[in-house]
């Protein structure tokens, strides 16, 4: 349960501006649609995944490191890890187990199967996006668990992108289409409020001092 007054008083340290943009991003938030990365091997495409994230809304971001175990390059996400919210997993079996009780749907991201082009997926389903390792794609344990498959049209030579230019352009278009959809895809206010409170504690420096002098006075 959120202590509104301790939100309101640790509020009162940040500026107008900083205030109206945690409201503003907020507005934009999702968690109708999430991402999850399996075993990535270079350290700023999956950074430059959460970056993707953060800037078309996508508020978790499920990351996958059964072989690979790699720090999120700060440099590359620009502080997008500050704002995003991270599920590690060490077992793809686990990730898939858990999103599916969260009610999501696993969307494998491949170019080769023909079940879904990007303009014809449906944004009303509860969506967690999968995309796979650099040059091996997705395990066949995600292909075997996947409930839809989806691909960006190509006409090139080339049969496929990097994961992050993937995510990137899947998440503008399917983001766009439920802003425009009937869907209730916005945060709840709890989700908002806890945001809030985990925002100002990551902004402001002296946050566990003013914490315990709050509950002194």
């Amino acid at each position: 349960m959120i202590d509104l007054k301790l939100l309101e008083h640790l509020e009162s340290y940040l500026t107008n501006h900083r205030l109206e943009r945690f409201t503003e991003v907020l507005s934009q938030r999702t968690k109708h649609f999430t991402v999850a990365t399996e075993d990535v091997y270079q350290l700023h495409n999956t950074s430059a995944v959460i970056r993707s994230c953060d800037v078309f809304g996508i508020q978790e971001v499920n990351i996958i490191e059964e072989r690979n175990s790699k720090r999120i390059d700060r440099e590359i996400a620009m502080g997008a890890q500050k704002w995003v919210d991270l599920n590690r997993y060490h077992s793809i079996k686990d990730a898939i187990s858990d999103l599916k009780q969260n009610g999501y749907q696993i969307v494998a991201t491949t170019p080769h199967r023909d079940d879904a082009e990007l303009q014809h997926f449906d944004v009303m389903k509860k969506s967690c996006f999968f995309f796979g390792r650099e040059t091996e794609g997705l395990s066949q344990e995600v292909i075997d668990n996947a409930d839809e498959f989806l691909k960006i049209p190509m006409v090139g030579f080339t049969e496929s992108l990097n994961i992050s230019v993937s995510a990137a352009i899947i998440l503008q278009h399917v983001t766009t289409k439920l802003r425009q959809s009937k869907v209730n895809w916005q945060l709840t206010r709890m989700e908002k409020l806890e945001k809030r409170l985990d925002w100002c504690k990551k902004t402001i420096k002296s946050y566990d001092e003013i914490v315990e002098r709050f509950y002194q006075t």
